[in-house]
């Protein structure tokens, strides 16, 4: 995530690789459900609230923990917290503290028994970490995967389980401007990606079935590619479907799409491509479209902010509407998922760093000014 703007300034390098992009289709959202006589007519848009629920230490990252009702918050400062105050774990004297580093990403596995972190040390390279967890110590640490890191920016930092039960890793492209050294469309790299992996392994597990197993010069961690800085994706609790919010370079922001039945392998782009305009003359074949781009320097926009599709119940209009902001800008955005031009402001949150989905499918905001807030109706 470029958490300042100063990042906008940095000169765009051309860059390009040798890599082939992998044949994907670009796959649409699907559309709304229909209303049809015997189904009740959607509710009409109303308000909604930002309730503060509690103040913490610069909030980046948000989970839950099965049969836990505590909300789990990263700060980027270092420290893993629940939402009524206890400290998990704590990697304040270890984070490296520059402006896109820390800790980033926060994700239980589906059982609750571990708990992993997304962090960079104080040599600016990227950890994913595990530890176990009972509900009241962490214990038994160890590094599932290590990511030297050639730039202090673009590190990425989501983690999330996906429906099937691996865990997703997003790794920005590097850093710097314009991805000088090719990561995004480099397949030899994990740079630039988003990784499926089982961490359980020795010291983790690539699945079978990730596209590029087995092929010559390419890593078989890599899940999707093309990518500039994946600050926050998720997964719809209903469908499936996978929605990535990649930060621009100095032009076009994004939010990127994953059917639920996918099988890996998307080319969204970078940097042959910022948005769906190309960049700095780039070219290339069968690469995914966005599904929505907006414009930087606009506004005050500076770096997209993905959230969820809401699968709550407490907003009757606001369901199978996909959330979204920008951290500069400030403003929250909701689309309906087969509509996406349709997408109306509904809120402001001062620095929206993240969001984050509770166990019952209601949605939360975070900003790194400290403040974690439920959206209710208004």
């Amino acid at each position: 995530m470029r958490l300042v703007v100063a990042v906008l300034l940095l000169v765009a390098l051309t860059a390009c690789s040798s890599a082939e992009p992998a044949v994907s289709e670009p796959a649409a959202p699907p559309t709304t459900e229909a209303t049809t006589p015997e189904s009740t007519p959607e509710p009409e848009r109303g308000e909604l609230r930002f309730e503060e629920i509690a103040r913490l230490e610069q909030p980046v990252a948000f989970a839950v923990r099965k049969d836990d009702d505590r909300l789990y918050v990263a700060e980027q400062t270092g420290r893993l917290r629940t939402s009524d105050g206890k400290t998990v774990i704590d990697l304040s004297d270890e984070v490296s503290g520059g402006n896109e580093q820390g800790l980033l990403g926060v994700a239980f596995h589906p059982t609750g028994r571990w708990v992993y972190l997304d962090w960079t040390d104080v040599q600016g390279h990227t950890h994913i970490t595990e530890w176990a967890y009972d509900g009241t110590r962490a214990t038994g640490r160890r590094d599932v995967l290590k990511q030297d890191q050639p730039f202090p920016n673009h590190n990425g930092g989501q983690l999330a389980f996906g429906p099937d039960g691996f865990l997703y890793i997003a790794l920005g492209d590097g850093g710097s401007g314009g991805d000088p050294q090719g990561n995004g469309q480099d397949l030899g790299t994990l740079l630039g990606k988003i990784l499926r992996i089982d961490p359980r392994g020795e010291p983790y597990k690539i699945p079978d079935d990730n596209p590029f197993v087995g092929k010559k010069g390419a890593r078989g961690e890599i899940w999707a590619y093309g990518l500039r800085n994946p600050w926050r994706f998720s997964f719809d609790r209903e469908t499936g479907d996978l929605w990535i919010g990649d930060v621009g370079q100095n032009a076009w922001e994004e939010v990127d799409y994953q059917r639920a039945d996918s099988k890996g392998g998307e080319n969204y782009g970078w940097n042959l491509r910022e948005g769906d305009q190309p960049f700095d003359g780039g070219r290339g074949d069968d690469l995914v479209d966005p599904v929505i781009v907006y414009p930087l320097n606009e506004g005050g926009n500076c770096s997209v902010i993905a959230g969820y599709v809401y699968r709550g119940t407490k907003i009757p209009w606001l369901r199978g509407r996909f959330l979204y902001g920008d951290f500069c800008a400030g403003w929250i955005k909701a689309a309906p998922v087969g509509e996406l031009d349709g997408a109306a402001e509904v809120g402001k949150v001062e620095r929206l760093s993240s969001f984050g989905e509770g166990p019952d499918g209601e949605l939360y905001a975070l900003s790194l000014s400290g403040r974690l807030y439920r959206i209710d109706p208004a």
